[in-house]
């Protein structure tokens, strides 16, 4: 279980959101590439060592990217084009945020242990490996396995609901960390917490295909 089951109960709280950008008529790729444009900003923001303002922009890009598989239902414009730009479009954010956040040098392990502080940086590298390789598992088991049935736009698949730790969180311990000064803390939790997930993901493909 993880955020992500909940998507549907959370995007009702932004239907006003949707509601503006069909009234003034953006498409949802443009909505998409402003979540980009938010990210990128506040992957700079961070490098900056702006933790509180980009935590902010941070999570105005997660509201982009809530918001336009909305608006693409409302405006009867969802694509195979615009859910596959969508999930690349998550990767792009989450990782160069994770990389100006490693860039920033802000000091994660080596301020408690006697290490170098590349090792901070490989912690970094650890968390932005666990985040794609979580999501990463998803297309691959739609190719191997089989998996087309969509619904409002998504594949329903088996692991929609397995995982304990997704993007979602991610955001969310990124935007809690910096806003509250932890964002440290926030890396490292997401650094253990992905590639676990992950496993956990692997471990439920193998109990039911192998």
């Amino acid at each position: 279980m993880n955020l992500t089951s909940f998507r549907y109960r959370f995007t009702r709280y932004i239907d006003p959101v949707a509601d503006l950008f069909v009234k003034l008529k953006i498409s949802p790729n443009i909505i998409t590439v402003l979540s980009i444009l938010a990210g990128v900003l506040a992957g700079i923001l961070m490098i900056w060592h702006s933790f509180l303002l980009g935590s902010i922009v941070l999570f105005i890009s997660a509201i982009f990217d809530l918001v336009d598989g909305s608006v693409a239902r409302r405006m009867g414009k969802e694509t195979k084009f615009g859910a596959v730009f969508d999930w690349i479009a998550d990767k792009y954010v989450d990782c160069f945020v994770l990389l100006c956040i490693g860039l920033s040098g802000v000091p994660i392990i080596s301020m408690w242990l006697s290490v170098p502080a590349l090792a901070d940086f490989g912690i970094v590298a650890c968390a932005i490996i666990g985040s794609m390789m979580n999501t990463f598992i998803k297309p691959v088991t739609y190719a191997e396995i089989g998996f087309e049935e969509r619904v409002d736009g998504k594949i329903c698949d088996p692991l929609e609901g397995v995982g304990f730790f997704g993007r979602p969180e991610t955001i969310l311990l990124l935007c809690l960390g910096g806003a509250l000064g932890y964002i440290w803390l926030a890396v490292l939790i997401i650094a253990f917490c992905t590639n676990l997930s992950a496993l956990q993901r692997v471990v439920y493909l193998y109990r039911r295909f192998s």
